[in-house]
């Protein structure tokens, strides 16, 4: 249930009515737009009623939310939410460009991607320290050596880094050197692991899982935001349908689909979708045309060679060819690029 009060609603009113929900037993969540407040109510709904708060002055209306996820709702939150990655905003028209390579090979490898894709226009830099893979013999990433690499080439060339956890146990260790924290498909439903990160102040770039409804997939972002932690960023990277043809299926309408019923940012990943390098143009345009809030794309120096996902990733001179018509399409749908 949501409460929506009145335009110039007092400080001292808002208290009040808050005050009148919390002595209900339920929690607030107050959200401050520039032409109302709308003060959330997240709990047992069914202890109060709504009555009790239509016949106040100061409210304007009480409604009631259908959907189980609250906070990411955007019946709680009208306006988009902007989260701000270490000075990289994202959302509300703002534009996220992540790019770099699927794996960390190497310093010399990473660096010389990271000069490139900035000199392209990159806002974040990507990398994979730990990869989870289908195969327990497939190239695992280098682990805390990869993630020390990636810190060493942001000191470098300045660019955020973006890097999926896949354990709690080093949850702390991101916390502190990690700028955006990737969690993973396969991790989207690991409950625990999604209560912890509500607890520390970093973003978290949410992967959906390869069969995820959008409402599982939110009710995942709830989680983190229940826990405190409302710097939530939504990535769609394709779902496993009947198609072998390409790796997943990119579902380009989570875009429009998650702008009605979310507040949060939405990026894609055009690159683990397809699994195929020259499937990411097209869908990456398509995506900024649809109205997403960024891209991720994997680009490696040498991916013939690369150890990890060579097929799907661009050459950074595609790469900037590409960013360029991409930049041109956000512009003509209102981004700021």
């Amino acid at each position: 249930m949501i409460i929506v009060l009145k335009p110039h609603t007092s400080e001292e009113n808002i208290t009040r009515v808050e005050n009148l929900v919390k002595n209900r037993g339920l929690d607030t969540h107050i959200v401050r737009g520039t032409e109302m407040t709308i003060i959330g109510c997240i709990g047992d709904t069914t202890l109060i009623d709504p009555r009790l708060f239509e016949v106040d002055s100061c409210v304007d209306k009480v409604m009631h939310v259908q959907e189980p996820y609250k906070l990411a709702n955007r019946a709680f939150h009208p306006e988009d939410s902007v989260v701000d990655v270490s000075g990289v905003k994202i959302g509300a028209g703002h534009m996220a460009f992540i790019a770099g390579p699927c794996s960390v090979e190497s310093f010399e490898q990473v660096l010389e991607v990271a000069k490139s894709i900035k000199a392209s226009g990159a806002n974040m830099l990507r990398g994979g320290a730990f990869k989870p893979r289908t195969s327990p013999y497939s190239f695992q990433g280098l682990g805390m050596e990869g993630l020390d690499i990636l810190c060493a080439v942001k000191k470098e060339v300045g660019l955020p880094i973006v890097t999926e956890l896949m354990s709690p146990q080093h949850l702390d260790v991101f916390n502190e050197k990690v700028d955006l924290i990737q969690i993973g498909a396969r991790n989207m439903q690991n409950f625990d692991l999604l209560k912890q990160l509500g607890q520390i102040d970093r973003p978290i770039l949410l992967k959906r899982g390869l069969n995820a409804t959008y409402e599982e997939w939110v009710m995942s972002a709830e989680y983190i935001m229940a826990a405190g932690n409302e710097n939530v960023i939504l990535c769609e990277r394709g779902i496993r349908t009947f198609e072998t043809y390409t790796r997943n299926t990119l579902d380009l309408q989570s875009i429009p689909v998650l702008r009605k019923k979310t507040h949060l940012p939405v990026v894609i990943d055009p690159s683990h979708a397809g699994g195929k390098w020259w499937l990411v143009e097209p869908m990456a345009k398509a995506a900024v045309a649809a109205g997403a809030d960024g891209l991720m794309i994997e680009v490696h120096n040498n991916p013939e060679c690369a150890l990890c996902d060579g097929a799907q990733s661009l050459k950074p001179d595609k790469y900037d060819t590409l960013l360029k018509q991409v930049k041109q399409i956000a512009e003509v749908v209102g981004k700021k690029v």
